[in-house]
């Protein structure tokens, strides 16, 4: 039998949040093709679906949007364990970091209570906050290490795209800048059993708390093979002055055999379904700050890796030209790929707690046959 590298093609589990790559292509949450969603609900509705498991209605949507917004604030304990993150912290660090503290100022009640789970095992709320104060912990120490100013994170925009771009730049967004911040989230949403949420869900099935969980999924999306690839992406765009230069350039790479961050998935064969969606909003945004460069040189790299490579563009790929349009430093890229990843996670935690049963796969060993100990004072030296 064929030995799976890295658990490639290995079913771990089941379901009902999402498909992924079926035939090549496609992702659907709850369901709902992503492009269907990115083209007609908010990051709120995609949300509120994965947590819940059906879009809200008028109504539920304007309920949890202030529910969001209330929770937006920061405990004080939590803003002075931030103040002491050094600036040369990586920003992954400082959201891992953070969910860590928030998890002890606002503890998970007890999941162990005379040998049985006691939590709810969908307690929304938990996932709630999270959503809601993750760009304000990121942004609050961002200022405070840039500027030493403590900022005022309890801003009433009514959406979670609004109020980091808000946080960010001092002053809302427009609202195709909203808009183009908001189609983001939903596409980085949830992408079933990759390597962040199986790792949630793997400390989930040890009836760990809901914190641990989401610090553990953090941890994993920090590894440079899940994310990051947007921010090296951008670097690799930012070397070239024109589409010539990168064409020459990225072909030195490719003769180098270095690997190229933003292209070819572990799923998908044909196409990454994101891709095509977060493309076009780096080209309106592109069109609407008057860009003769970032845009053309990330559509040069594409052809290039497509004809030397036959390898398609992921959601990581134009994704960076589209945060860099928006006015985000490269180094926060990845943080908001856990602003918004947090809802999937946690769908996923939760669907892990209701059907539990201890993640424990078993391992071939291919090491030495049985030894004995020879004692030390007659150990020959090596």
């Amino acid at each position: 039998m064929s030995k799976p590298s890295g658990l490639a093609g290995v079913t771990a589990g089941e379901t009902a949040l999402c498909t992924v790559g079926k035939e090549g292509v496609g992702l659907t949450y709850c369901g709902y093709d992503v492009k269907d969603l990115a083209a007609n609900a908010t990051f709120e509705e995609t949300a509120y679906l994965l947590l819940r498991g059906e879009l809200p209605t008028e109504r539920e949507l304007a309920e949890y949007r202030k529910k969001i917004i209330l929770n937006r604030s920061l405990p004080n304990s939590v803003k002075a364990v931030l103040e002491k993150l050094p600036a040369t912290a990586h920003p992954m660090d400082v959201m891992r970091t953070g969910v860590s503290a928030l998890g002890c100022v606002e503890p998970e009640p007890d999941v162990f209570q005379g040998g049985r789970a006691a939590f709810d095992p969908n307690d929304v709320d938990l996932a709630d906050r999270l959503l809601a104060c993750l760009p304000s912990m990121l942004l609050y120490w961002r200022h405070y290490i840039t500027e030493g100013r403590r900022i005022d994170v309890d801003k009433d925009d009514p959406t979670i795209a609004g109020h980091f771009l808000h946080l960010l730049h001092g002053k809302p967004p427009n609202a195709m800048q909203e808009r183009a911040m908001d189609v983001s989230l939903t596409l980085y949403a949830e992408h079933e059993f990759n390597a962040s949420t199986f790792t949630a869900r793997t400390v989930a099935s040890t009836l760990s708390d809901y914190h641990s969980a989401i610090v553990a999924g953090i941890g994993a999306l920090r590894g440079p093979l899940h994310g990051g690839a947007n921010e090296a992406a951008m670097e690799l765009i930012s070397k070239y002055d024109s589409p010539e230069l990168a064409e020459r350039g990225l072909l030195e790479l490719l003769a180098e055999k270095q690997l190229v961050m933003g292209f070819g998935h572990r799923v998908y064969k044909i196409s990454d379904p994101r891709s095509e969606v977060i493309k076009e909003w780096s080209k309106k945004l592109s069109a609407a700050s008057g860009d003769s460069k970032i845009y053309p040189i990330s559509e040069r790299i594409e052809e290039v890796m497509r004809r030397e490579k036959k390898l398609f563009p992921n959601l990581d790929f134009y994704s960076a030209s589209a945060f860099h349009f928006l006015g985000i430093p490269t180094e926060l890229f990845t943080p908001i790929f856990v602003i918004s990843r947090v809802s999937g996670w946690s769908a996923h935690i939760f669907e892990q707690r209701k059907n539990n049963r201890l993640i424990r796969p078993t391992a071939e060993y291919v090491g030495p046959g049985p030894r004995t100990v020879t004692p030390i004072a007659k150990r020959a030296a090596r």
